[in-house]
């Protein structure tokens, strides 16, 4: 299903309806209007996230280090990343890694990957239990092969 965040224009498509949150986040200090739209399918959890800010004004691996460190925070569980490589998407700078974690004695496994825009800080985000990683693998690369950035 088409989602499209109406501020900025970007667009993905996603397993099923999103539902939308909306919030004001504070990096190093500033606020920053953020929108995540993400829904749960039965092998793990999508989301895209649209932060209003330009992309590059803190360097991707400092944005992921902030991913990791909020899921810490919201889940009192630790998540690390690997395989991290740095990818141009439409000529914008983009990180992806693979996610690791464990909830309640069970690996946790996903895959993220952030983009910069001039106007925007995009993140796509797959997470799941790690017995339905290839199914988590593949919705993640059809999220980001929908993946739109006016």
């Amino acid at each position: 299903m088409k989602t499209t965040d109406p501020p900025s224009g970007i667009s993905v498509e996603l397993p099923g309806k999103a539902t939308v949150r909306k919030a004001t986040v504070s990096i190093e200090g500033k606020p920053v209007d953020a929108r995540v739209y993400g829904l749960d399918t039965p092998d793990g959890g999508v989301a895209f996230a649209v932060h209003d800010m330009p992309g590059e004004q803190y360097p991707l691996e400092e944005n992921l280090q902030r991913v990791l460190e909020s899921y810490m925070q919201n889940t009192a569980e630790p998540l690390t990343s690997s395989d991290v490589r740095k990818v141009t998407v439409d000529g914008r700078p983009a990180l992806d890694a693979r996610l690791t974690s464990e909830t309640d004695g069970k690996p946790v496994t996903g895959f993220i990957r952030l983009i910069a825009d001039d106007e925007h800080f995009v993140q796509a985000l797959v997470l799941g239990f790690q017995a339905n990683e290839k199914a988590l693998k593949a919705m993640h690369e059809r999220v980001l092969a929908s993946l739109r950035l006016p």
